[in-house]
């Protein structure tokens, strides 16, 4: 299988270039449009590429991107290094939450979460490092979530996933420093998207009224319509403020490994250090319920 091609440095002076999966709308969109304000050669990268009209509008370059299929994510990076040469930073975006009792989702479901929130990634990932190693430059920013280092009910599968993330993400760091790319995890809190309300219908279909089992359903039917108000609500944080702390972390000489940022990431994962287990299983019951 041929290696993606290597990039030339940089040159002094030319906008940088960074590739955004996931890029059709929330933190993905938000991220999209600032760092190609302040000047970064910006490819948007999603499945639905009819959502990215506005962002080819505004000059940003778009593609089409399932992180799922190996042809497409091959295409992906190549296009994007055909035809910029380089490549500075990767933002991985793209995912999504399932959610669901154990018992009740299935196991082709669980596969699909991994295969989108952690293979799809890596493969993503393996594809630009040969071209940042070249350069002996580069930042490869992976979008976690607070749920990598908390959890909640329902959410076994998600909250797998971002675990995973953060283990990968600290291997991958220790890997690539000494050819001068960085590992930077983003840990969002609440954030205002369509994640939510996509979580929690799946969580209905799931393990709510047509729950296999029966057993979940009404804790469960209560947990998505929980989640429901929470991310129509207004106490969660914009997605540009998840952007924001992406564009720090490549601004910066040395950025910080990780960030949290948002609804709730900070608080909830400093008790989440400090609490035993039951303390915080505890808490958790009190503010889902």
């Amino acid at each position: 299988m041929a290696t993606t091609p290597a990039a030339a440095p940089a040159e002094t002076g030319t906008a940088r270039v960074v590739l955004v999966t996931g890029g059709s709308s929330g933190i993905g969109e938000a991220t999209a449009r600032l760092l190609a304000a302040d000047g970064w050669t910006v490819m948007a990268a999603a499945r639905r590429t009819e959502r990215m009209a506005a962002l080819a509008e505004a000059g940003i370059e778009v593609a089409a991107l399932d992180v799922t299929d190996e042809a497409s994510v091959r295409a992906c990076v190549e296009g994007v290094l055909q035809r910029h040469g380089r490549l500075d930073a990767l933002v991985n975006n793209a995912g999504y939450g399932s959610y669901g009792a154990v018992e009740d989702v299935d196991v082709d479901e669980a596969r699909r979460q991994f295969e989108v929130n952690l293979f799809g990634l890596a493969r993503v990932t393996q594809l630009v490092l040969p071209t940042m190693r070249a350069q002996g430059s580069g930042t490869i920013v992976n979008i976690s979530s607070m749920g990598g280092r908390i959890y909640t009910g329902f959410g076994a599968w998600y909250h797998a996933t971002k675990h995973a993330l953060e283990g990968f993400s600290d291997c991958l760091r220790l890997e690539v420093a000494p050819f001068g790319v960085d590992v930077v995890v983003i840990q969002p809190g609440g954030i205002r998207t369509e994640w939510g309300t996509i979580a929690a219908d799946g969580l209905a279909e799931a393990s709510g009224s047509g729950s296999p089992s029966g057993a979940y359903t009404a804790r469960a039917q209560d947990a998505a319509d929980g989640m429901r108000q929470r991310y129509t609500g207004h106490q969660l944080s914009e997605p540009v403020v998840v952007a924001r702390a992406v564009r720090t972390a490549l601004d910066a000489r040395r950025p910080r490994t990780r960030y949290a940022i948002g609804f709730g990431a900070k608080p909830l994962m400093a008790l989440r250090a400090v609490l035993p287990d039951r303390a915080f299983d505890r808490l958790l019951s009190l503010v889902m319920d």
